[in-house]
């Protein structure tokens, strides 16, 4: 295709709120129509279209994105995550295994503070103590010696649900919702009518609930745990002795420095692009986050690097206009020549300078370049360079379809 009827609008500079370089090349590079949205130019498309013919190849994900170079790290859920980006969702990884997973439903090793003898329950008076905070410091005791109630209503059938979480844990909405659907935060009316007193609520002696509780709170013996009654509270409580839930799960929101649930490496945080998603034997592609991905993971200072497979054209082909030498119209020879032979072309047809031409051509970052200049026509020859290399060759012009392939062959 040609430059002008693609209508390519390149940016010399960088947006005056950048972002990180392989947005701003998209931007600059006209893959993106708009700096602050998705929204593709043809050359975006036109590359998205290309990844979709690279992924009707190779149909293992792993291979997939081993031709786009970009590395990819695979969930618990299948999920395949990007993490070079400072776009994205939040995520948990660990550097020693590799580990990751979406902040809000990712696992970690629960560490079991003592492994004491069960005590005997008791009843305690505990004034002004309705939160874990005043709990712990009335009683001189750390938070994870504590039980946390939370009480929610679950919207499918109207059910107050009792979760019971350690005192220095917190709930992670989105595995309870994974585990029991939509809910919200229960009423003071709905936690006295199922029998448990606010502040001070216990999962003892509960009738009208549905108690979950945390799996770390099956090894942690002896917490302190609400009575059900204000200004009261149970020393000693232990599970199973004490009372039973009708679900035990991993409920509680891991973070930042969190031992790794494989490994004895740390969890730290990171921004991850979804760029597909495993459903059985059918990967989802997510085609605007790989662009990103791509271009996050191939570009330098002067503009993208982008591939081979996933280029939005092979070779970036342009004239540098002579005052013997027709350049253009040999260079429209060639553009025609390369086509037949299957090479895709963009065919940069301006009247602009040479110096324009060779920074948009880095700035697009199509795989190689080819330029027609008058000199090397005198001798039969164009000028070659592959992006990525510093050195430029000669080519005699019945070579160059030939010379090109074997540069783009895998």
């Amino acid at each position: 295709m040609k430059y002008r009827d693609l209508q390519i609008q390149t940016q010399r500079k960088p947006p005056n709120k950048k972002l990180e370089d392989g947005i701003d090349f998209l931007y600059r590079a006209y893959y993106l129509s708009q700096y602050f949205d998705d929204i593709l130019s043809p050359l975006g498309a036109r590359t998205i279209s290309r990844l979709l013919e690279v992924k009707s190849v190779h149909q293992p994900p792993e291979d997939f994105f081993a031709q786009l170079n970009i590395p990819i790290y695979k969930s618990e859920q299948n999920e395949l995550f990007f993490l070079g980006s400072k776009q994205g969702k939040a995520v948990l990884h660990c550097l020693s295994c590799k580990y990751v997973s979406l902040y809000e439903v990712a696992k970690f090793d629960k560490k079991v503070h003592s492994l004491e003898p069960l005590s005997p329950i008791k009843k305690v008076h505990t004034p002004d103590s309705d939160t874990i905070e005043s709990l712990a410091n009335y009683l001189k005791i750390p938070k994870e010696k504590t039980a946390k109630a939370l009480m929610f209503w679950r919207i499918l059938d109207q059910k107050l649900v009792f979760v019971v979480v350690r005192g220095d844990m917190f709930v992670s909405e989105a595995k309870l919702r994974n585990l029991i659907g939509e809910f919200r935060p229960a009423t003071r009316e709905e936690i006295i009518a199922a029998g448990a007193s606010p502040g001070y609520a216990s999962p003892i002696g509960l009738k009208k609930a549905i108690i979950i509780v945390d799996d770390l709170i099956t090894k942690s013996p002896n917490l302190v745990a609400g009575a059900n009654e204000s200004g009261y509270h149970f020393l000693n409580v232990n599970y199973e002795r004490d009372y039973t839930a009708h679900i035990i799960e991993d409920i509680v929101q891991a973070d930042q420095d969190f031992l790794c649930p494989n490994c004895n490496g740390t969890l730290k945080s990171f921004k991850g692009l979804l760029v597909a998603k495993i459903n059985g034997q059918q990967t989802d592609i997510h085609y605007y986050e790989i662009l990103v991905a791509l271009a996050e993971t191939n570009h330098d200072e002067k503009g993208l690097t982008i591939p081979h497979p996933a280029a939005p054209f092979d070779v970036y082909l342009m004239h540098i206009p002579g005052k013997e030498l027709d350049t253009h119209a040999k260079a429209e020879e060639i553009y025609n020549e390369l086509q037949s032979a299957g090479i895709s072309v963009l065919f940069d047809d301006r009247d602009e300078r040479a110096g324009v031409k060779f920074n948009d051509a880095d700035l697009i970052g199509c795989p190689i370049r080819v330029t027609v200049g008058e000199k090397g026509l005198k001798e039969g020859m164009v000028e070659l360079k592959p992006r990525k290399e510093k050195d430029k060759q000669l080519v005699l012009i019945e070579e160059i379809a030939e010379k090109i392939k074997s540069i783009l062959k895998p």
